[in-house]
C-alpha cells in the first residue's frame, strides 16, 4: 500500500470515530469502544484504528486509562498548541499574521462584551504577569458566550503565549477595564491596539 493510500485509510478512520461519537453522541467522560469493538464497527483495520486514537490523544481529545480504557474528554487548545506552534510559526510573515488575527478577536470580544456580566469574573489582577492577557480576556469571551469563537480565540492565544509573549504592566488592564466599563470602547480599541 503506498503511503498516499495509508493516509487515505487513516483520514477515512478519523473521519469514522468523529461521526461515532456524534452519532452516540458522547459526552467528556464517556468511554468508547476498544479498539477491537472499533475495527469491527467501522470495518477498518485494527492497525488503522490504533494510528488515529493515537493521533487523538495527542490532540487531547481522548485519554487512555490502563485497565480501563479510552475516553472522551473535553478539547483543551493548549495540548496541542505548544507542539503544533514549533511547526507553524516558524515564518516571521505567519507570527505577524497570527498576531493579526489575535487582535481582530480581542478587537470583537471588546466591542460586544458587556463588562457588568464579567466584572466579579476577572482574575488578572492577582494572576503572574505572564498569565494577566489571558485572565483578562477569557472571562470576557465567554461572557460572549459564542464557543466557536471562544476556542478559536483560545487557540490563537495559546500559539502566541508559546512564541510572542508580550507583557503589560497592571496599568494598561486597568485602563483598558476603566474604558470598556465607561462604555468608551473606541478608546479601548485604540488602547489595545497600541500593545500590538
Amino acid at each position: 500500500m503506498t503511503n498516499q493510500a495509508k493516509l487515505k485509510v487513516y483520514q477515512e478512520v478519523l473521519t469514522q470515530i468523529r461521526e461515532f461519537i456524534e452519532v452516540n453522541e458522547l459526552q467528556d467522560g464517556d468511554r468508547l469502544p476498544s479498539e477491537r469493538e472499533l475495527s469491527e464497527q467501522l470495518n477498518a483495520a485494527r492497525s488503522s484504528v490504533r494510528e488515529a486514537l493515537r493521533a487523538i490523544e495527542l490532540l487531547g481529545l481522548i485519554e487512555t486509562k490502563h485497565g480501563e480504557g479510552t475516553f472522551l474528554r473535553t478539547y483543551r487548545p493548549y495540548h496541542s498548541v505548544e507542539l503544533l506552534s514549533t511547526f507553524v510559526l516558524r515564518e516571521v510573515r505567519t507570527k505577524e499574521e497570527l498576531l493579526d488575527v489575535k487582535f481582530m478577536l480581542e478587537k470583537q470580544c471588546l466591542e460586544q462584551v458587556n463588562i457588568e456580566e464579567v466584572a466579579d469574573a476577572f482574575q488578572w489582577r492577582s494572576v503572574k504577569p505572564e498569565e494577566r492577557h489571558t485572565a483578562f480576556f477569557l472571562p470576557m469571551f465567554e461572557a460572549i458566550n459564542n464557543q466557536l469563537l471562544l476556542k478559536i480565540w483560545h487557540l490563537v492565544e495559546g500559539f502566541s503565549n508559546t512564541q510572542l509573549v508580550a507583557i503589560q504592566e497592571k496599568t494598561y488592564y486597568e485602563q483598558l477595564y476603566s474604558y470598556i466599563h465607561n462604555d468608551e470602547r473606541d478608546q479601548a480599541i485604540k488602547l489595545h491596539a497600541s500593545s500590538y
